[in-house]
């Protein structure tokens, strides 16, 4: 399992090495199942 905070689509410009960038994302969504969470952060407490 990898998480990330960062985007997917901002993996890229994180890299910044082309080819290495291809060869990492290749082989993760070869065979990947991915989850994208949106909504407010649970993390964040609640007000009783």
């Amino acid at each position: 399992m990898i998480t990330s905070q960062l985007p997917v689509d901002s993996w890229y410009n994180f890299i910044d090495e082309p080819t290495l960038a291809d060869a990492i994302m290749d082989r993760l969504a070869a065979s990947a199942h991915r989850i994208a969470l949106t909504g407010k952060s649970l993390r964040k407490k609640k007000n009783p």
